[in-house]
Protein backbone atom coordinates (compact mmCIF):
# COMPACT_ATOMS: atom_id res chain seq x y z
CA UNK A 1 0.00 0.00 0.00
CA UNK A 2 1.34 3.41 -0.99
CA UNK A 3 2.35 5.81 1.75
CA UNK A 4 -0.42 8.24 2.69
CA UNK A 5 0.61 11.82 1.85
CA UNK A 6 0.18 14.81 4.15
CA UNK A 7 -1.74 16.84 1.55
CA UNK A 8 -3.93 16.12 -1.44
CA UNK A 9 -5.84 17.60 -4.34
CA UNK A 10 -9.50 18.31 -3.58
CA UNK A 11 -12.52 20.08 -5.03
CA UNK A 12 -14.13 22.32 -2.42
CA UNK A 13 -17.33 24.30 -2.37
CA UNK A 14 -16.53 27.37 -0.27
CA UNK A 15 -19.75 29.36 -0.78
CA UNK A 16 -22.71 29.70 -3.09
CA UNK A 17 -21.47 29.15 -6.66
CA UNK A 18 -17.86 29.18 -5.44
CA UNK A 19 -15.54 26.29 -6.38
CA UNK A 20 -11.90 25.91 -5.39
CA UNK A 21 -9.43 23.32 -6.68
CA UNK A 22 -7.34 23.01 -3.51
CA UNK A 23 -3.98 21.43 -4.35
CA UNK A 24 -2.75 21.29 -0.75
CA UNK A 25 -5.75 20.21 1.32
CA UNK A 26 -4.55 18.26 4.37
CA UNK A 27 -5.35 14.58 4.51
CA UNK A 28 -7.44 14.21 7.67
CA UNK A 29 -6.13 12.13 10.58
CA UNK A 30 -7.88 8.88 11.39
CA UNK A 31 -9.48 8.66 14.82
CA UNK A 32 -10.24 5.46 16.75
CA UNK A 33 -13.66 4.90 15.11
CA UNK A 34 -12.74 6.24 11.68
CA UNK A 35 -11.80 4.90 8.26
CA UNK A 36 -9.55 6.54 5.68
CA UNK A 37 -10.72 5.90 2.13
CA UNK A 38 -8.78 6.55 -1.07
CA UNK A 39 -10.92 7.64 -4.02
CA UNK A 40 -10.52 5.60 -7.21
CA UNK A 41 -13.17 7.55 -9.09
CA UNK A 42 -16.30 9.61 -8.45
CA UNK A 43 -19.26 10.56 -10.62
CA UNK A 44 -20.76 14.02 -10.91
CA UNK A 45 -24.47 14.34 -10.20
CA UNK A 46 -27.00 17.08 -10.92
CA UNK A 47 -27.51 17.13 -7.15
CA UNK A 48 -23.94 18.45 -6.88
CA UNK A 49 -25.11 21.56 -8.73
CA UNK A 50 -27.93 22.09 -6.24
CA UNK A 51 -25.44 22.02 -3.37
CA UNK A 52 -23.23 24.46 -5.28
CA UNK A 53 -26.09 26.92 -5.76
CA UNK A 54 -27.60 26.59 -2.27
CA UNK A 55 -24.52 25.76 -0.21
CA UNK A 56 -25.17 26.49 3.47
CA UNK A 57 -28.96 26.60 3.10
CA UNK A 58 -29.12 23.21 1.39
CA UNK A 59 -31.16 20.92 3.70
CA UNK A 60 -28.35 18.31 3.72
CA UNK A 61 -25.58 20.85 4.48
CA UNK A 62 -26.94 22.22 7.76
CA UNK A 63 -26.37 20.90 11.29
CA UNK A 64 -26.99 17.23 11.98
CA UNK A 65 -29.36 17.10 14.96
CA UNK A 66 -29.75 13.34 15.51
CA UNK A 67 -27.71 10.17 15.06
CA UNK A 68 -24.60 11.26 16.96
CA UNK A 69 -24.13 13.76 19.73
CA UNK A 70 -22.53 17.16 19.03
CA UNK A 71 -19.43 15.95 20.85
CA UNK A 72 -19.23 12.82 18.69
CA UNK A 73 -19.74 14.85 15.51
CA UNK A 74 -16.92 17.17 16.57
CA UNK A 75 -14.57 14.16 16.55
CA UNK A 76 -15.14 13.64 12.80
CA UNK A 77 -12.76 15.88 10.80
CA UNK A 78 -14.82 15.55 7.62
CA UNK A 79 -18.01 16.91 9.22
CA UNK A 80 -18.45 20.35 7.62
CA UNK A 81 -21.95 21.72 8.21
CA UNK A 82 -23.34 25.16 7.40
CA UNK A 83 -20.84 27.68 5.97
CA UNK A 84 -17.75 25.49 6.37
CA UNK A 85 -16.12 24.54 3.03
CA UNK A 86 -17.05 21.04 1.98
CA UNK A 87 -16.06 18.50 -0.65
CA UNK A 88 -18.86 17.27 -2.92
CA UNK A 89 -19.03 13.86 -4.53
CA UNK A 90 -21.44 11.10 -3.50
CA UNK A 91 -21.05 8.62 -6.41
CA UNK A 92 -17.63 7.10 -5.69
CA UNK A 93 -15.67 3.90 -5.57
CA UNK A 94 -13.18 3.90 -2.70
CA UNK A 95 -10.47 1.78 -1.16
CA UNK A 96 -9.90 1.42 2.60
CA UNK A 97 -6.29 2.46 3.31
CA UNK A 98 -6.34 2.95 7.10
CA UNK A 99 -8.64 2.18 10.03
CA UNK A 100 -8.80 3.28 13.65
CA UNK A 101 -8.15 0.79 16.43
CA UNK A 102 -11.86 0.59 17.35
CA UNK A 103 -13.05 -0.15 13.79
CA UNK A 104 -14.41 -3.70 13.57
CA UNK A 105 -16.31 -4.08 10.29
CA UNK A 106 -13.79 -2.84 7.72
CA UNK A 107 -10.19 -3.66 6.90
CA UNK A 108 -7.42 -2.19 4.79
CA UNK A 109 -7.84 -3.22 1.17
CA UNK A 110 -11.65 -3.35 1.12
CA UNK A 111 -13.10 -1.87 -2.06
CA UNK A 112 -16.41 -0.14 -1.42
CA UNK A 113 -19.09 2.13 -2.78
CA UNK A 114 -21.05 4.47 -0.54
CA UNK A 115 -24.77 4.63 0.16
CA UNK A 116 -24.58 8.38 0.68
CA UNK A 117 -28.01 9.08 2.16
CA UNK A 118 -27.39 8.57 5.86
CA UNK A 119 -31.03 8.57 6.91
CA UNK A 120 -30.26 8.06 10.59
CA UNK A 121 -28.23 11.29 10.66
CA UNK A 122 -31.07 13.78 10.68
CA UNK A 123 -30.93 17.47 9.81
CA UNK A 124 -33.96 19.67 10.61
CA UNK A 125 -35.64 18.88 7.27
CA UNK A 126 -33.54 16.14 5.64
CA UNK A 127 -30.61 13.80 6.26
CA UNK A 128 -26.93 14.36 6.81
CA UNK A 129 -25.27 12.90 3.72
CA UNK A 130 -21.88 11.99 2.31
CA UNK A 131 -20.84 14.78 -0.02
CA UNK A 132 -22.84 17.44 1.81
CA UNK A 133 -22.48 18.14 5.55
CA UNK A 134 -19.99 15.28 5.51
CA UNK A 135 -17.22 15.68 2.96
CA UNK A 136 -17.49 13.56 -0.16
CA UNK A 137 -15.16 11.83 -2.56
CA UNK A 138 -14.03 14.56 -4.96
CA UNK A 139 -10.68 14.47 -3.22
CA UNK A 140 -7.97 11.87 -3.10
CA UNK A 141 -8.66 10.76 0.49
CA UNK A 142 -11.71 11.09 2.73
CA UNK A 143 -12.45 10.06 6.31
CA UNK A 144 -15.74 8.46 7.36
CA UNK A 145 -16.80 7.26 10.79
CA UNK A 146 -17.82 3.66 11.45
CA UNK A 147 -20.49 4.86 13.89
CA UNK A 148 -22.26 6.32 10.85
CA UNK A 149 -21.55 3.89 8.04
CA UNK A 150 -22.26 0.76 10.10
CA UNK A 151 -25.56 1.35 11.86
CA UNK A 152 -28.04 -1.11 13.32
CA UNK A 153 -26.80 -3.87 11.05
CA UNK A 154 -26.95 -1.71 7.92
CA UNK A 155 -23.71 -1.32 6.00
CA UNK A 156 -23.46 2.00 4.16
CA UNK A 157 -20.10 0.97 2.67
CA UNK A 158 -21.05 -1.76 0.22
CA UNK A 159 -18.28 -4.20 -0.65
CA UNK A 160 -17.38 -4.37 -4.33
CA UNK A 161 -15.38 -7.05 -6.13
CA UNK A 162 -12.31 -6.29 -8.20
CA UNK A 163 -14.20 -7.08 -11.42
CA UNK A 164 -16.03 -3.85 -12.31
CA UNK A 165 -14.08 -0.82 -13.44
CA UNK A 166 -13.93 2.22 -11.19
CA UNK A 167 -16.24 3.97 -13.65
CA UNK A 168 -18.79 1.15 -13.45
CA UNK A 169 -18.83 1.33 -9.66
CA UNK A 170 -19.02 5.13 -9.72
CA UNK A 171 -22.06 4.80 -11.94
CA UNK A 172 -23.90 2.41 -9.62
CA UNK A 173 -25.34 5.14 -7.38
CA UNK A 174 -27.13 6.99 -10.20
CA UNK A 175 -28.34 3.69 -11.66
CA UNK A 176 -29.57 2.77 -8.17
CA UNK A 177 -31.67 5.95 -7.99
CA UNK A 178 -33.24 4.80 -11.25
CA UNK A 179 -33.88 1.37 -9.74
CA UNK A 180 -35.47 2.99 -6.69
CA UNK A 181 -37.79 5.04 -8.88
CA UNK A 182 -39.50 1.81 -9.95
CA UNK A 183 -38.98 -0.38 -6.89
CA UNK A 184 -40.54 2.01 -4.36
CA UNK A 185 -43.54 0.42 -2.62
CA UNK A 186 -46.55 2.72 -2.50
CA UNK A 187 -48.94 2.98 0.43
CA UNK A 188 -52.38 1.81 -0.72
CA UNK A 189 -54.42 2.76 2.34
CA UNK A 190 -54.66 5.36 5.05
CA UNK A 191 -51.77 5.22 7.49
CA UNK A 192 -52.66 3.26 10.62
CA UNK A 193 -51.91 5.38 13.66
CA UNK A 194 -51.22 8.40 11.49
CA UNK A 195 -52.66 11.89 11.48
CA UNK A 196 -55.89 12.37 9.52
CA UNK A 197 -57.61 15.55 8.36
CA UNK A 198 -61.19 15.26 7.05
CA UNK A 199 -62.65 18.28 5.26
CA UNK A 200 -66.12 18.55 3.73
CA UNK A 201 -67.67 21.36 1.72
CA UNK A 202 -71.07 22.65 2.84
CA UNK A 203 -73.73 20.30 1.51
CA UNK A 204 -71.22 17.67 0.37
CA UNK A 205 -72.20 14.02 0.70
CA UNK A 206 -69.68 12.30 2.98
CA UNK A 207 -68.98 8.61 3.42
CA UNK A 208 -67.91 6.65 6.46
CA UNK A 209 -64.23 6.16 7.19
CA UNK A 210 -64.88 3.72 10.00
CA UNK A 211 -63.82 0.62 8.09
CA UNK A 212 -60.36 1.90 7.17
CA UNK A 213 -57.18 1.85 9.29
CA UNK A 214 -57.60 3.71 12.55
CA UNK A 215 -55.81 7.05 12.72
CA UNK A 216 -53.85 8.18 15.73
CA UNK A 217 -55.33 11.67 15.58
CA UNK A 218 -58.19 13.19 13.61
CA UNK A 219 -59.21 16.77 12.80
CA UNK A 220 -62.67 17.35 11.30
CA UNK A 221 -63.61 20.41 9.26
CA UNK A 222 -67.15 20.91 7.95
CA UNK A 223 -68.35 17.55 9.23
CA UNK A 224 -68.58 15.61 12.47
CA UNK A 225 -67.81 12.21 13.91
CA UNK A 226 -71.33 10.93 13.37
CA UNK A 227 -71.12 11.61 9.63
CA UNK A 228 -67.72 10.08 8.93
CA UNK A 229 -67.58 7.42 11.64
CA UNK A 230 -64.36 8.54 13.29
CA UNK A 231 -63.84 10.55 16.46
CA UNK A 232 -61.86 13.77 16.12
CA UNK A 233 -61.42 17.39 17.05
CA UNK A 234 -63.69 19.74 15.13
CA UNK A 235 -62.09 22.87 13.70
CA UNK A 236 -62.23 25.38 10.88
CA UNK A 237 -59.82 25.12 7.97
CA UNK A 238 -58.36 28.53 8.79
CA UNK A 239 -57.37 27.24 12.22
CA UNK A 240 -55.79 23.97 11.08
CA UNK A 241 -52.02 23.83 11.58
CA UNK A 242 -49.36 21.17 11.15
CA UNK A 243 -49.07 18.45 8.54
CA UNK A 244 -51.05 15.27 8.00
CA UNK A 245 -50.37 11.75 6.80
CA UNK A 246 -53.79 11.58 5.13
CA UNK A 247 -56.22 14.27 4.06
CA UNK A 248 -59.70 13.31 2.84
CA UNK A 249 -61.59 16.11 1.12
CA UNK A 250 -65.27 15.75 0.24
CA UNK A 251 -65.64 18.46 -2.38
CA UNK A 252 -64.30 19.87 -5.63
CA UNK A 253 -63.14 23.43 -4.96
CA UNK A 254 -59.72 24.07 -6.54
CA UNK A 255 -58.65 26.65 -3.96
CA UNK A 256 -59.46 24.28 -1.13
CA UNK A 257 -57.47 21.50 -2.81
CA UNK A 258 -54.48 23.85 -3.10
CA UNK A 259 -54.73 24.81 0.58
CA UNK A 260 -54.99 21.16 1.64
CA UNK A 261 -51.99 20.15 -0.50
CA UNK A 262 -49.85 22.49 1.60
CA UNK A 263 -50.92 20.60 4.73
CA UNK A 264 -49.60 17.23 3.53
CA UNK A 265 -46.79 15.73 5.57
CA UNK A 266 -43.92 13.70 4.17
CA UNK A 267 -45.35 10.68 2.32
CA UNK A 268 -48.79 12.20 2.84
CA UNK A 269 -51.76 11.38 0.61
CA UNK A 270 -54.48 13.85 -0.44
CA UNK A 271 -57.70 12.03 -1.30
CA UNK A 272 -60.28 14.16 -3.15
CA UNK A 273 -63.79 12.67 -3.10
CA UNK A 274 -65.71 14.56 -5.77
CA UNK A 275 -69.16 13.08 -5.10
CA UNK A 276 -70.23 13.94 -8.64
CA UNK A 277 -68.63 17.39 -8.55
CA UNK A 278 -66.06 18.76 -10.99
CA UNK A 279 -62.83 20.62 -10.31
CA UNK A 280 -63.22 23.73 -12.46
CA UNK A 281 -59.57 24.24 -13.38
CA UNK A 282 -56.09 22.84 -12.98
CA UNK A 283 -54.81 23.07 -9.43
CA UNK A 284 -51.44 24.46 -8.40
CA UNK A 285 -49.41 22.21 -6.08
CA UNK A 286 -45.80 21.93 -4.96
CA UNK A 287 -44.58 19.32 -7.44
CA UNK A 288 -41.11 19.41 -5.89
CA UNK A 289 -42.59 17.67 -2.86
CA UNK A 290 -43.82 14.80 -5.04
CA UNK A 291 -40.16 13.97 -5.69
CA UNK A 292 -38.53 14.83 -2.37
CA UNK A 293 -41.37 14.34 0.14
CA UNK A 294 -43.24 11.56 -1.70
CA UNK A 295 -46.57 13.41 -1.51
CA UNK A 296 -49.37 11.74 -3.45
CA UNK A 297 -52.68 12.91 -4.99
CA UNK A 298 -55.59 10.54 -5.52
CA UNK A 299 -59.35 10.77 -5.79
CA UNK A 300 -62.66 9.37 -6.95
CA UNK A 301 -65.56 10.75 -8.94
CA UNK A 302 -67.98 9.02 -6.56
CA UNK A 303 -68.72 9.26 -2.84
CA UNK A 304 -66.65 6.40 -1.39
CA UNK A 305 -63.38 7.72 0.03
CA UNK A 306 -61.92 4.22 0.30
CA UNK A 307 -62.39 3.64 -3.45
CA UNK A 308 -59.75 6.26 -4.26
CA UNK A 309 -56.92 4.07 -3.02
CA UNK A 310 -57.60 1.61 -5.84
CA UNK A 311 -55.81 3.99 -8.22
CA UNK A 312 -52.54 3.56 -6.29
CA UNK A 313 -50.36 0.82 -7.81
CA UNK A 314 -48.39 -1.44 -5.44
CA UNK A 315 -45.19 -0.04 -6.94
CA UNK A 316 -44.17 2.28 -9.72
CA UNK A 317 -42.69 -0.51 -11.84
CA UNK A 318 -43.18 -0.51 -15.60
CA UNK A 319 -45.76 -3.09 -16.71
CA UNK A 320 -46.20 -5.41 -19.66
CA UNK A 321 -48.19 -3.66 -22.36
CA UNK A 322 -47.26 -0.16 -21.22
CA UNK A 323 -46.96 2.59 -23.78
CA UNK A 324 -44.12 4.50 -22.15
CA UNK A 325 -42.81 8.02 -22.68
CA UNK A 326 -39.47 9.18 -21.27
CA UNK A 327 -39.34 12.99 -21.30
CA UNK A 328 -35.73 14.12 -21.57
CA UNK A 329 -34.61 10.62 -22.52
CA UNK A 330 -31.35 11.66 -24.18
CA UNK A 331 -29.79 13.16 -21.06
CA UNK A 332 -27.52 11.21 -18.70
CA UNK A 333 -30.28 9.95 -16.43
CA UNK A 334 -32.78 9.59 -19.25
CA UNK A 335 -30.48 7.12 -20.96
CA UNK A 336 -30.46 5.02 -17.79
CA UNK A 337 -34.26 5.05 -17.46
CA UNK A 338 -34.67 4.15 -21.12
CA UNK A 339 -32.15 1.33 -21.00
CA UNK A 340 -33.62 -0.06 -17.79
CA UNK A 341 -37.08 -0.20 -19.35
CA UNK A 342 -35.79 -1.84 -22.51
CA UNK A 343 -33.75 -4.56 -20.78
CA UNK A 344 -36.82 -5.64 -18.77
CA UNK A 345 -37.98 -7.28 -22.00
CA UNK A 346 -41.64 -6.92 -21.08
CA UNK A 347 -44.31 -8.17 -23.46
CA UNK A 348 -45.88 -5.53 -25.73
CA UNK A 349 -43.86 -2.70 -24.17
CA UNK A 350 -43.16 0.34 -26.32
CA UNK A 351 -40.94 3.28 -25.34
CA UNK A 352 -41.03 6.74 -26.89
CA UNK A 353 -37.88 8.72 -26.12
CA UNK A 354 -38.34 12.49 -26.32
CA UNK A 355 -35.71 15.22 -26.23
CA UNK A 356 -35.01 18.52 -27.98
CA UNK A 357 -31.55 17.68 -29.35
CA UNK A 358 -31.18 15.64 -32.53
CA UNK A 359 -27.53 14.93 -31.73
CA UNK A 360 -28.31 13.54 -28.29
CA UNK A 361 -31.24 11.53 -29.64
CA UNK A 362 -28.96 10.03 -32.28
CA UNK A 363 -26.48 9.01 -29.59
CA UNK A 364 -29.30 7.52 -27.52
CA UNK A 365 -30.52 5.54 -30.51
CA UNK A 366 -27.05 4.14 -31.13
CA UNK A 367 -26.94 2.79 -27.59
CA UNK A 368 -30.54 1.70 -27.08
CA UNK A 369 -31.79 0.46 -30.45
CA UNK A 370 -29.62 -2.70 -30.66
CA UNK A 371 -30.68 -3.77 -27.18
CA UNK A 372 -34.33 -2.97 -27.91
CA UNK A 373 -34.19 -5.10 -31.04
CA UNK A 374 -32.78 -8.00 -29.04
CA UNK A 375 -35.45 -7.65 -26.35
CA UNK A 376 -38.32 -7.15 -28.79
CA UNK A 377 -39.21 -3.70 -27.44
CA UNK A 378 -40.47 -1.05 -29.85
CA UNK A 379 -38.63 2.26 -29.37
CA UNK A 380 -39.01 5.64 -31.07
CA UNK A 381 -36.82 8.72 -30.78
CA UNK A 382 -38.77 11.96 -31.01
CA UNK A 383 -37.55 15.56 -31.06
CA UNK A 384 -40.49 17.07 -29.21
CA UNK A 385 -39.47 20.58 -30.31
CA UNK A 386 -40.38 19.74 -33.89
CA UNK A 387 -42.69 16.73 -33.65
CA UNK A 388 -45.85 16.33 -31.60
CA UNK A 389 -46.03 13.42 -29.19
CA UNK A 390 -48.84 10.95 -29.75
CA UNK A 391 -50.52 10.86 -26.35
CA UNK A 392 -52.38 7.96 -24.80
CA UNK A 393 -49.37 6.91 -22.74
CA UNK A 394 -49.80 4.55 -19.80
CA UNK A 395 -46.40 5.35 -18.27
CA UNK A 396 -44.60 8.69 -18.36
CA UNK A 397 -41.24 9.33 -16.74
CA UNK A 398 -40.23 12.98 -16.53
CA UNK A 399 -36.48 13.57 -16.48
CA UNK A 400 -36.56 17.36 -16.89
CA UNK A 401 -36.99 19.60 -13.81
CA UNK A 402 -39.87 21.56 -15.31
CA UNK A 403 -43.32 21.84 -13.76
CA UNK A 404 -44.72 22.71 -17.18
CA UNK A 405 -43.30 19.55 -18.77
CA UNK A 406 -44.64 17.46 -15.90
CA UNK A 407 -48.09 19.00 -16.40
CA UNK A 408 -47.83 18.28 -20.12
CA UNK A 409 -46.84 14.70 -19.38
CA UNK A 410 -50.02 14.21 -17.36
CA UNK A 411 -52.05 15.65 -20.22
CA UNK A 412 -50.49 13.07 -22.58
CA UNK A 413 -51.66 10.13 -20.46
CA UNK A 414 -54.44 7.73 -21.27
CA UNK A 415 -56.30 5.67 -18.69
CA UNK A 416 -54.70 3.76 -15.78
CA UNK A 417 -51.39 5.54 -16.22
CA UNK A 418 -48.44 6.22 -13.96
CA UNK A 419 -46.49 9.48 -14.12
CA UNK A 420 -43.08 9.16 -12.50
CA UNK A 421 -41.48 12.50 -11.60
CA UNK A 422 -37.80 11.60 -11.42
CA UNK A 423 -36.38 15.06 -12.06
CA UNK A 424 -35.54 16.80 -8.80
CA UNK A 425 -37.59 19.97 -8.86
CA UNK A 426 -36.75 21.87 -5.66
CA UNK A 427 -39.35 21.92 -2.93
CA UNK A 428 -41.32 25.09 -3.51
CA UNK A 429 -41.66 24.46 -7.26
CA UNK A 430 -45.35 24.97 -7.89
CA UNK A 431 -46.99 23.77 -11.07
CA UNK A 432 -50.44 23.26 -12.50
CA UNK A 433 -51.83 19.72 -12.39
CA UNK A 434 -55.00 18.46 -14.06
CA UNK A 435 -56.37 16.85 -10.91
CA UNK A 436 -59.78 16.28 -12.51
CA UNK A 437 -58.17 14.45 -15.41
CA UNK A 438 -56.05 12.39 -13.02
CA UNK A 439 -59.18 11.24 -11.22
CA UNK A 440 -61.21 10.62 -14.37
CA UNK A 441 -58.44 8.65 -16.12
CA UNK A 442 -56.97 7.09 -12.96
CA UNK A 443 -53.54 8.67 -13.42
CA UNK A 444 -51.18 8.15 -10.49
CA UNK A 445 -48.49 10.79 -9.96
CA UNK A 446 -45.43 9.49 -8.12
CA UNK A 447 -41.84 10.48 -7.49
CA UNK A 448 -38.84 9.27 -5.51
CA UNK A 449 -35.51 10.68 -4.43
CA UNK A 450 -32.23 8.87 -3.91
CA UNK A 451 -31.83 5.14 -3.35
CA UNK A 452 -31.59 2.55 -0.64
CA UNK A 453 -28.85 0.06 0.09
CA UNK A 454 -30.97 -2.67 -1.49
CA UNK A 455 -31.22 -0.70 -4.74
CA UNK A 456 -27.45 -0.27 -4.91
CA UNK A 457 -26.91 -3.95 -4.21
CA UNK A 458 -29.42 -4.85 -6.94
CA UNK A 459 -27.58 -2.77 -9.53
CA UNK A 460 -24.19 -4.01 -8.34
CA UNK A 461 -25.33 -7.63 -8.78
CA UNK A 462 -26.60 -6.84 -12.29
CA UNK A 463 -23.29 -5.23 -13.24
CA UNK A 464 -21.15 -7.96 -11.71
CA UNK A 465 -23.27 -10.64 -13.42
CA UNK A 466 -23.03 -8.82 -16.73
CA UNK A 467 -26.80 -8.29 -17.09
CA UNK A 468 -25.90 -4.94 -18.60
CA UNK A 469 -22.84 -2.72 -18.83
CA UNK A 470 -23.66 0.53 -17.06
CA UNK A 471 -20.62 2.05 -18.80
CA UNK A 472 -22.97 2.86 -21.67
CA UNK A 473 -24.03 5.93 -19.67
CA UNK A 474 -20.47 7.28 -19.42
CA UNK A 475 -19.99 10.33 -21.64
CA UNK A 476 -16.77 11.90 -20.37
CA UNK A 477 -13.88 11.61 -17.92
CA UNK A 478 -11.68 14.17 -16.25
CA UNK A 479 -9.19 14.79 -13.48
CA UNK A 480 -9.33 17.49 -10.86
CA UNK A 481 -8.42 20.23 -13.35
CA UNK A 482 -11.48 19.36 -15.44
CA UNK A 483 -14.05 19.55 -12.68
CA UNK A 484 -15.15 23.15 -13.31
CA UNK A 485 -15.87 22.38 -16.95
CA UNK A 486 -17.54 19.11 -16.00
CA UNK A 487 -19.94 20.64 -13.47
CA UNK A 488 -20.75 23.39 -15.98
CA UNK A 489 -21.60 20.75 -18.57
CA UNK A 490 -23.97 19.15 -16.06
CA UNK A 491 -25.62 22.52 -15.36
CA UNK A 492 -25.90 23.33 -19.06
CA UNK A 493 -27.11 19.80 -19.89
CA UNK A 494 -24.58 19.59 -22.71
CA UNK A 495 -23.30 16.19 -21.64
CA UNK A 496 -24.81 13.17 -23.34
CA UNK A 497 -24.18 10.99 -20.31
CA UNK A 498 -22.43 10.82 -16.97
CA UNK A 499 -19.02 12.27 -16.17
CA UNK A 500 -16.51 10.42 -13.99
CA UNK A 501 -13.68 12.19 -12.15
CA UNK A 502 -10.40 10.42 -11.39
CA UNK A 503 -8.82 12.42 -8.51
CA UNK A 504 -5.39 10.84 -9.02
CA UNK A 505 -5.24 12.62 -12.40
CA UNK A 506 -4.60 16.10 -11.11
CA UNK A 507 -4.14 17.93 -14.42
CA UNK A 508 -6.51 16.14 -16.79
CA UNK A 509 -9.19 18.36 -18.28
CA UNK A 510 -12.65 17.26 -19.40
CA UNK A 511 -12.51 14.74 -22.25
CA UNK A 512 -15.64 13.32 -23.86
CA UNK A 513 -15.34 9.75 -25.08
CA UNK A 514 -16.30 10.83 -28.60
CA UNK A 515 -13.32 13.22 -28.60
CA UNK A 516 -10.89 10.71 -27.12
CA UNK A 517 -9.38 9.48 -30.40
CA UNK A 518 -8.11 13.01 -31.00
CA UNK A 519 -7.28 14.03 -27.43
CA UNK A 520 -6.18 10.76 -25.82
CA UNK A 521 -5.51 8.25 -28.62
CA UNK A 522 -3.67 5.83 -26.32
CA UNK A 523 -6.84 5.52 -24.23
CA UNK A 524 -9.27 5.62 -27.15
CA UNK A 525 -7.56 2.58 -28.65
CA UNK A 526 -9.08 0.49 -25.87
CA UNK A 527 -12.70 1.69 -26.18
CA UNK A 528 -15.23 -0.88 -27.37
CA UNK A 529 -17.23 0.87 -30.10
CA UNK A 530 -17.01 4.05 -28.08
CA UNK A 531 -17.91 2.40 -24.74
CA UNK A 532 -15.61 2.49 -21.71
CA UNK A 533 -13.64 -0.66 -20.85
CA UNK A 534 -11.29 -1.90 -18.17
CA UNK A 535 -8.37 -1.60 -20.59
CA UNK A 536 -9.28 2.00 -21.39
CA UNK A 537 -9.38 2.82 -17.69
CA UNK A 538 -5.97 1.26 -17.13
CA UNK A 539 -4.57 3.29 -20.01
CA UNK A 540 -6.09 6.46 -18.60
CA UNK A 541 -4.70 5.89 -15.12
CA UNK A 542 -1.28 5.18 -16.61
CA UNK A 543 -1.20 8.86 -17.54
CA UNK A 544 -0.73 9.65 -13.85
Amino acid sequence: MNQIPATQHAIQYVGKDQIVHNKTKPVDPVGPTQILLKTEACGICFSDTKLLHQFDVHPRKVDVIAGLTPAELAEIPSYKPNAEPTVPGHEPVLRVVAVGDKVTHYKVGDRVLVQADWKHMKTPTSNGSFGYAFEGALQEYVVVDERIVWRDGEDFLIRVSEGPTAAQVGLIEPWATVENAYAWKERQHRLAGGSLLVVADAGASVSSLADGPAAGSVVLVGTDAAAVGVQGVESSLADVTGHFDDIVYFGSDAETIEALANLLGTQGILNVVLGGGTIGRKVTVDVGRVHYDYTRYIGTAGNDAEASYAMIPPSTEVRSGDKMLVIGAAGPMGLMHTMRAVVLGLDALSVDCSDVSDDRLAHLAEVVQPVADTKGVAVKFVNSASQALEGGYTYVTCMVPSAALLSGGIDLCGSDATVNLFAGLPIGSYGEVDYQGMIDRRIFLAGTSGSDIADMETVLRKVERGDYDNSISLDAVCGMAGFADAIQAVMDRTSGGKIIVYPALHDLGLVRLVDMPEKLPSVAAHLDNGVWTSEAEKALLALA
